[in-house]
């Protein structure tokens, strides 16, 4: 029972998404679509999705390259889609984190088994329990603070600022500008570096509830609270 399961297909050849996605539907999955890596990774950084069939070769970059990306923030099953045939591409493919790889032309049925034994095997896994939204009762704002199960964080006023807006627009990457600005922080302090502290800081006090990967970073960007995070 796959209870409505998203699989996102990242394919830019109309047919073949076409075949996927109805044998995904008639299966009971939700098959979404999308032609370019750019609004794959969008979709992705917005909704939950229990497996990636992804292409290669792709009008705006190459399928490799986006794996690269996705497993920055994302253990999601991802299953290769793709015209190369050369061992060393299979080879690299695996290497890099995709948990199949698949070469056209292809059976659209044999896809679909493909895409259940993925997402079976991470059944009661991490990776499946982190399409779940987080219960909010685990971690609770209480008196400029922050809660785990009644027991205080024991935030400074900084912590706290930074830390609520990070949670506030979750799953958002924010700068350290952003944060120096949520966090009020005083014209001397207001380095962007100062802000990696605090940052670090939170970690260190979220770690003993296994809870400090929540908080993640966007390498070149700036940082953003998981829902997928541990916990």
């Amino acid at each position: 029972m796959n209870e409505k399961l998203t699989v996102l297909i990242i394919e830019d050849e109309p047919a073949i998404a076409e075949n996927l996605i109805h044998v995904l539907a008639m299966d009971g999955y939700c098959p979404q679509w999308v032609a370019t890596a750019g609004e794959g990774l969008a979709f992705l950084k917005e909704n939950a999705v229990a497996l990636l069939v992804l292409d290669v070769g792709l009008p705006d970059g190459n399928g490799f390259e986006l794996c690269k990306t996705i497993r920055e923030f994302s253990d999601l099953p991802i299953i290769f889609l793709t015209a190369r045939n050369e061992e060393i591409d299979r080879v690299v493919g695996l290497e890099i984190g995709a948990d199949d790889y698949v070469t056209k032309p292809f059976s659209p049925r044999e896809m679909l088994a493909r895409i259940k034994l993925r997402i079976k095997s991470r059944t009661m896994t991490p990776a499946l329990a982190a399409l779940q939204p987080i219960p909010t009762k685990q971690l609770i704002a209480d008196n400029f603070d922050y809660c785990v199960n009644d027991q205080k964080l024991g935030l400074t006023a900084v912590e706290f600022k930074i830390l609520n807006k990070l949670i506030s627009v979750s799953s958002n990457v924010l700068s350290r500008e952003q944060l120096m600005i949520a966090a009020d922080m005083a014209p001397e302090a207001a380095y962007e570096r100062n802000v990696d502290t605090h940052i670090k800081a939170i970690r260190n006090k979220l770690k003993p509830f296994a809870m400090h990967q929540r908080i993640r970073t966007k390498r070149g960007f700036g940082y953003f609270y998981s829902l997928k995070g541990q916990s």
